[in-house]
């Protein structure tokens, strides 16, 4: 039989080995502004640094720094994620940003407001979200 294992599952806190990995893992370049890339959805928040020129310099995602589940789709995740990017993004030298944000999700706005907390200047923002003109064929109707 042996001893029974218990395994606890955090409270919605950031893993701090994942983080920690994240941030080592940044570019060696200098770069002074960049777009920042918010994709919102229900289930998960991902959030892009890119360079002028559109080439992706830092990025990150609530999955990735080890939320699960429902957890992912949350404002605090999508915080942590624009932290996160923020200081990678301070790391570079990045100055200014261009927002890009797209999506419906619950992460849209604390994400852009954890990342304008690490002092970085933005200067535009621009919501991009895909909006459908028509709309998928309707069903053909229902014949008694």
């Amino acid at each position: 039989m042996g001893k029974k294992r218990i395994i606890r599952k955090s409270g919605g806190t950031v893993d701090q080995g994942l983080k920690s990995r994240s941030l080592s893992r940044t570019a060696k370049r200098t770069i002074a502004a960049g777009t920042l890339h918010i994709h919102a959805t229900y289930n998960n928040t991902k959030v892009l640094l890119s360079d002028k020129e559109g080439n992706t310099v830092a990025w990150s995602s609530s999955g990735a720094l080890g939320f699960s589940g429902a957890k992912k789709g949350t404002p605090f995740a999508a915080a942590k994620v624009g932290e996160l990017v923020g200081e990678k993004a301070a790391m570079m030298g990045v100055k200014e940003v261009d927002v890009v944000i797209r999506g419906v999700g619950a992460g849209r706005e604390s994400a852009l407001r954890a990342f304008a907390g690490k002092g970085i200047e933005v200067s535009k923002i621009a919501d991009d979200t895909p909006v459908p003109h028509n709309g998928p064929r309707p069903p053909k109707p229902r014949r008694i």
